[in-house]
């Protein structure tokens, strides 16, 4: 056998090596070139150096490719804070991964903590965006009323029709004003909706009347026509998108064109000056149409008059202006237009409150602007704190519940020199990791959940990635959660000693075990509170729901009188009453549970006229006692036997209190002009909301008159049939009008709206605040079940049974329990006695209410803490005592 070549006999030419040098990556050159020279000697021992020197050229050209050419960055050439980052990440994600149920747990707190406070963030922004969205809404006001008297102070937002041109032309400050009616009738205040008719096409529509100054200061954009004209003409008209698409089938066919108005009792053609486009969401007006103020005022005489008080008055004020100086002129404004006595024993002041604040701030004390839907938005905002906090004690609580398994992990790091800062900082990385990976989930549930929750609320809240304000709100989330998780488990974790964690001699102070304890009793006191909120808010709305008012809500509907039904109600009231479904009907100047207008209207003999009394009077038929279901506890009801009772009164109690009547049946009353004898006495009912006092009421007979409802009382279970009799007869005697009507208890509830969402609210958050609060507390049996499990097991061998370590276990942590009841207790009961202030009519704040949910508490608790005391009373001893 021949011998070999030695090596260095054949060479590559070097400049191909020094060709692969310079442009190779270092972390492949050394393989390459090293694999390159072993077959190229072996190349040239078998085919010759010439024929090897060109495979070797073939060889460096094929090696020019990217791959080859594309470095890689040294670990060594990185900056060492990168290199920390990346091993701190890899760390988290190891631990994550091998303790999969301690970290899906924790995740799990965060995220029910999170899509709780992101869901009532967005409905807090949007509360708060209502009536903030227009341009020049620093300068915008709307006026309301104090009105005083000897005996009480009553605020609201009537104000003369008269008003707001007055406003503009006395006081240079004001640069525009406009009147706005919230209420177009006093039968259905609040409902604003009239019929209008292009060709065939005949549908009611929800608008108002507003001064030609409304589009030069409110930012709702107009497609056609100008701020300035937009309402200008006396028989012109401004509509929607919406309006014009369903009328003229575009805003721009509908531009110009005519469309006939139809109010109460009158008819007329209006040409469409303007169209804008729909009213947001955000805008607490909502409207799809405006006609002219002026036109509206001079064709109702009520509105030429200071002393009617029904409509809402909009400033904007100059740009530089006070507005305290403002409303200091404006404060005795009214005193040059109304006769109030020499003694001021009556008499009415004007102030001003921002636009932007009215939607959040439309209750009033002691004469001003103060609180309203506002506290319901402190109060969310404060739940959502609250579960906030519960979600970030559970964390610190599970994570030092599991500090044991990695003591030993922080004593080796210190021991091969890791100082506190960086392990402070890998434990904040680590609970940062999980935030965030809470967020994304929390933001993908959100995102899920918003339908629900928007139909819960009644809002059209949308969810945007691109909006900054949620952006930074998810940063800010992040920080602060992540913080509060974090601090304390990273402070305590990279407080332990190696010598002591590696001898195994791990302890924990007084101070350490308190302050775990302590974030419990915190946890389960703001659970307590949420448990107490949840039963008083529920209690109020089944007790508002259920609450005898008076009268029976139940299968009533109403009807707008309105068209040739003004005429022929006694026709309609006759062709309907044959009809199926139809139990009884009568007529009402206003509905039952709205009863918006009250003044001080009644005289008698007797009376104190520096003391003036607002009644709510109402002109009714004959059956309306009868319809509604009230009895008559003096006297008799009205009667078609008693041709007099057309000038004769019924009077609730309260009216015969505030009248100081000893023998109220036979008395003479006068009202309106119109003198009579008071024939019955009627129980009290519920004129407004429980929110208000029941209000004295004055029934007189007036079938003809020239507004007001009709009611009708269904048989039950014949509804169906009800309304279709209604709308055949209707159409029939009134077709120019389009057919609607409103179910009594459907507008009752709608008195309570808020309270309501309030209330779900609040129920489905404390149900997820109770059950974050009970993770923690497993997180802190955990922990103690650690702690003692060789304590447990010395028990047990000197024969401890499994009930009595069961309650030993038990015990501690029902004591935690009982400590929050007791902190608790005086907290809740002063918030819900204050929330219980707004309503006149409410619950008792009963013992049992506070019992039943310290009892709650503490049955959720031993459910929690049950399964770990079990578990650690029935471990096997010889595991816990195998190392003594």
């Amino acid at each position: 056998m021949p011998s070999q070549a030695p090596k260095d006999m054949y060479s590559p030419p070097r400049w191909l090596d020094k060709l692969l040098e310079r442009f190779c990556a270092p972390h492949l050159l050394e393989e390459v070139i090293g694999d390159l020279h072993e077959r190229y000697y072996l190349k040239a021992q078998k085919i010759g150096e010439a024929k090897a020197r060109k495979w070797y050229w073939r060889e460096v050209l094929a090696y020019m490719r990217p791959t080859i050419f594309k470095r890689q960055t040294s670990p060594h050439s990185k900056p060492i804070i990168t290199v920390m980052i990346q091993s701190y990440f890899k760390i988290a994600f190891r631990n994550i991964a091998r303790n999969k149920a301690f970290s899906a747990i924790n995740i799990l707190g965060l995220v029910l903590g999170m899509v709780c406070s992101l869901l009532i963030f967005l409905w807090i922004q949007d509360e708060r965006s209502i009536d903030n969205f227009h341009t020049n809404g620093e300068h915008l006001y709307r006026v309301y009323t104090r009105n005083y008297n000897s005996e009480y102070l009553d605020v609201n937002y009537k104000t003369s029709a008269l008003l707001p041109e007055e406003l503009k032309t006395v006081i240079p400050e004001i640069q525009y004003a406009s009147g706005f009616a919230k209420e177009l009738r006093l039968s259905r205040p609040g409902d604003i909706q009239e019929t209008f008719q292009v060709g065939d096409k005949i549908h009611k529509m929800k608008g108002s009347r507003a001064g030609a100054d409304f589009f030069k200061m409110f930012s709702y954009p107009l497609l056609l026509g100008t701020a300035e004209n937009a309402i200008a003409e006396l028989k012109g008209i401004a509509i929607s998108r919406k309006m014009a698409n369903l009328f003229f089938e575009s805003p721009e066919a509908a531009y110009g064109k005519t469309i006939t108005f139809r109010n109460e009792s009158s008819s007329s053609e209006l040409i469409v000056t303007a169209v804008f486009e729909d009213i947001p969401n955000s805008s607490s007006d909502q409207f799809d149409y405006l006609t002219n103020w002026d036109d509206w005022v001079q064709n109702d005489d009520f509105k030429r008059f200071w002393d009617h008080l029904g409509t809402h008055t909009y400033i904007q004020l100059q740009a530089g202006v006070n507005p305290a100086e403002v409303e200091e002129k404006l404060k005795n404004f009214l005193d040059s237009y109304l006769d109030f006595p020499e003694d001021r024993s009556f008499y009415a002041e004007l102030g001003l409150q921002k636009f932007g604040d009215q939607y959040l701030n439309s209750n009033f004390e002691n004469g001003r602007p103060s609180g309203g839907r506002k506290e319901y938005v402190q109060l969310l905002g404060a739940v959502a704190i609250f579960i906030l906090l519960i979600a970030c004690i559970n964390f610190m609580n599970l994570t030092t519940a599991r500090s044991i398994k990695r003591a030993k992990e922080v004593g080796m790091r210190k021991v091969v020199g890791a100082v506190r800062w960086s392990l402070i900082t890998q434990f904040m990385g680590e609970t940062l990791l999980l935030v965030l990976i809470s967020i994304i989930l929390s933001v993908g549930i959100v995102w899920q959940l918003l339908p629900w929750f928007n139909e819960l609320t009644q809002k059209q809240i949308a969810l945007s990635i691109t909006d900054s304000s949620l952006i930074w709100s998810l940063v800010v989330l992040m920080s602060s959660v992540g913080l509060i998780s974090g601090s304390y488990p990273s402070f305590f974790l990279s407080s332990l000693q190696p010598a002591k964690v590696l001898k195994g001699s791990i302890s924990f102070g007084k101070k350490a075990i308190g302050f775990r304890k302590g974030l419990v009793v915190f946890q389960f006191i703001l659970s307590i509170l949420l448990i107490t909120a949840t039963i008083v808010v529920t209690r109020q709305m089944q007790f508002i729901q259920t609450k005898n008012l008076g009268y029976d809500r139940e299968n009533i509907l109403y009807i707008l009188l309105e068209g040739e039904l003004l005429n022929n109600y006694l026709t309609y009231k006759r062709e309907v009453s044959r009809m199926p479904g139809i139990k009884l009907i009568d007529r009402s100047s206003q509905t039952p549970h709205r009863m918006g207008f009250s003044g001080p209207f009644v005289r008698w003999d007797g009376m104190d006229e520096s003391n003036p009394i607002n009644f709510v009077p109402s002109s009714v038929g004959y059956d309306y006692v009868k319809l509604m279901g009230m009895e008559i506890v003096e006297g008799r009801d009205f009667s078609h036997a008693f041709p007099a009772d057309t000038n004769n009164f019924l009077v609730s109690v309260s009216a015969v209190k505030q009248m100081k009547l000893d023998d109220p049946v036979g008395s003479e009353i006068s009202i309106f002009g119109k003198t009579g004898t008071i024939v019955g006495v009627t129980n009290d009912f519920h004129t407004q909301s429980l929110h208000q006092s029941i209000s004295p009421v004055i029934l007189d007979i007036k079938e003809n008159l020239n507004f007001g409802t009709m009611l009708v009382r269904t048989e039950a279970g014949k509804t169906k049939e009800a309304i279709a009799s209604l709308e055949k007869i209707h159409n029939l005697l009134n077709p120019g009008y389009a057919f609607s009507y409103s179910f009594l208890d459907d507008e009752y509830d709608k008195l309570y709206h808020s309270e309501q969402i309030i209330s779900k609210l609040t129920t489905a958050f404390g149900a997820l605040a109770i059950f974050i609060s009970c993770l923690g507390l497993f997180g802190l049996a955990m922990f103690s079940a650690e702690q003692r499990i060789k304590e447990i097991g010395i028990r047990k061998v000197l024969g401890a049974s499994v009930s009595s370590i069961i309650t030993l276990f038990s015990k501690d942590f029902l004591k935690l329990v009982g400590f929050s009841f007791v902190v608790a207790i005086p907290i809740s009961w002063f918030a819900m006695r204050e929330w219980l202030q707004g309503f006149a009519y409410r619950i008792d704040l009963a013992w049992w209410i506070f019992a039943f949910a310290g009892a709650l508490a503490l049955s959720i608790a031993l459910f929690t803490i049950s399964f770990q005391a079990i578990k650690a009373a029935i471990a096997n001893p010889i595991k816990s005592l195998r190392s003594e």
